[in-house]
């Protein structure tokens, strides 16, 4: 097989890549599935903080530093 035969193949192999991803993500099948995660950004999750959140204040990071040493407040 020589190197021209190779390139067909692979080019061969993704244009039926790209083919199949396109069947997938338009079928009708995905629709409700894409159109929640198009949602997603409006939806309303202010009952839920995350622990990240929770304990992201200013002054817990001032205490952080002081706790490792830092002099550079």
């Amino acid at each position: 097989m020589d190197t021209g035969t190779f390139r067909g193949l692979i080019t061969l192999f993704l244009i039926i890549a790209f083919i199949g991803i396109f069947v997938w993500s338009y079928s009708k099948r995905r629709k409700p599935d894409f159109d929640e995660a198009a949602n997603l950004p409006f939806a309303d999750d202010s009952d839920k903080q995350t622990a990240s959140d929770q304990h992201a204040s200013p002054d817990r990071e001032a205490d952080s530093r002081h706790d490792r040493g830092d002099k550079n407040r």
